[in-house]
């Protein structure tokens, strides 16, 4: 990973040297942010938020009961996720990340009514016409949007309550996560990756961006399907109503992010690693009711989807250069995840790799989905750069891959991660 990193790092700070004649349009390489040491209010707290987990974090993993280990975890996650967004300040850090004037909320005040919005977006996607929406408005699916239209309708306006709406939801992979594998029977597994899951180091960006929402809100759709798998060996009662509702979530967070399109990998690993495939004919019928009633309203997924790469190569995307990050954004994704989620997908890996599929568990399925999915979305070149943010939802299922590592050192790991997350935080600004 340090390897990666600082290759990435060397080739990236080369190449934005005067007169190189590449332009990668990052300041910090590979990171989407711009070099700036400091510290801010929440430093001090996001390091006593740091030591807590690192001391105290595994031992109450494995002997508080599910529903107050479950509680605690979602609290200490947004203590860390604020406390790190808090060392930029709480203007610039938090409530306005949102109201950029490339992001959502700079639109919300026009959206007057949501179905001639849903109509009319696909028209509006393109850049360079009067009425074009703004780079991430028009760079996602309308149900992105409407989230924060939605927001501001029950009198929660402006930065601050988008920002908590994001960070609140984003949390939720904190519970979410585990709770799948616990579903699956492997609450061992879901105990011992419980603190790597509060520090996350992909915290730095869950607070303050819409993708930390995403991320959380598949999540839990994930989670869902795996407690309709956990319905189905208990006798069956309440499987296939918990898999359509897991299809329904999961539907939605298609129209939240093209790209988690391809989170449905690791959706089809967790039915798959249980031999409950027959779960997935509710989950996708709930799934294309999403699709059927976006469509219904005006919006089609797939000519939003051809426009949105049609704008990308209008801009950025034609000036950064794939041959960097095809492989910066793997550096970027390896910070966002953290020394010991590297380490435990190389020993995930390396026991897929030594077994045959049919004898894999959980955690291989579900860890190989997300490597594929992380694969094919880097692969696509529709994420140069800014990926740190954007795979958020992919990264944080390979979490898990922490169960493996050996309790012994747990708390040099999570210190490894906390480590991480504190030094990004403090030594760049990130811009998401």
């Amino acid at each position: 990973m340090l390897l990666v990193v600082a290759a990435a790092t060397a080739v990236g700070a080369w190449l934005n040297r005067p007169g190189s004649g590449v332009v990668i349009l990052a300041g910090a390489p590979p990171l989407f942010a711009e070099w700036l040491p400091h510290y801010g209010p929440g430093s001090v707290f996001a390091v006593l938020v740091a030591i807590g987990v690192v001391a105290w974090g595994p031992a109450l993993a494995t002997r508080l009961r599910w529903p107050a280990l479950a509680g605690a975890s979602y609290l200490a996650s947004v203590a860390w996720i604020f406390s790190l967004a808090m060392v930029d300040g709480w203007r610039r850090g938090v409530t306005d990340r949102l109201t950029h004037p490339y992001e959502y909320l700079r639109e919300v005040p026009g959206i007057t009514d949501i179905p001639a919005m849903l109509r009319g977006f696909s028209a509006r996607i393109l850049d360079f016409q009067p009425d074009s929406w703004t780079m991430h408005v028009s760079g996602h699916p309308p149900a992105a949007t409407l989230v924060f239209v939605w927001l501001d309708r029950l009198g929660l306006s402006g930065g601050a309550w988008a920002a908590i709406a994001c960070v609140l939801a984003g949390a939720l992979v904190t519970v979410a996560v585990p709770v799948t594998f616990a579903a699956l029977g492997r609450g061992d597994q879901a105990r011992a990756m419980l603190p790597f899951a509060v520090l996350f180091p992909g915290a730095v960006w869950v607070g303050v961006s819409a993708d930390g929402m995403f991320a959380g809100v598949t999540a839990i759709g994930i989670a869902l399907l795996a407690l309709a798998v956990r319905a189905a060996s208990r006798g069956g009662r309440g499987a296939w109503p918990l898999a359509a509702v897991a299809g329904l979530v999961l539907g939605f967070g298609v129209f939240l992010s093209y790209g988690l399109v391809l989170l449905g990998l690791v959706a089809l690993a967790v039915p798959l690693a249980a031999r409950r495939p027959v779960l997935l004919i509710p989950a996708v019928a709930g799934a294309l009711a999403v699709v059927a009633a976006f469509a219904l309203a005006g919006f089609w997924w797939f000519d939003g989807y051809h426009l949105v790469v049609e704008r990308y190569y209008q801009g950025i995307a034609t000036e950064r250069p794939y041959w960097y990050w095809v492989w910066g954004d793997l550096a970027a994704v390896a910070l966002a995840a953290g020394p010991a989620v590297v380490a435990g997908v190389r020993r995930v890996l390396g026991q897929a790799l030594r077994t045959a599929p049919r004898r894999w568990g959980a955690l291989s399925f579900v860890v190989v989905a997300a490597v594929l999915t992380i694969a094919f979305a880097d692969l696509s070149g529709l994420s140069k750069a800014e990926v740190e943010r954007i795979w958020l939802p992919f990264v944080v299922w390979a979490l898990p891959a922490t169960a493996l590592l050996p309790r012994v050192s747990a708390r040099w790991w999570l210190a490894g991660q906390a480590a991480t997350a504190l030094l990004v935080n403090h030594l760049v600004l990130t811009s998401w």
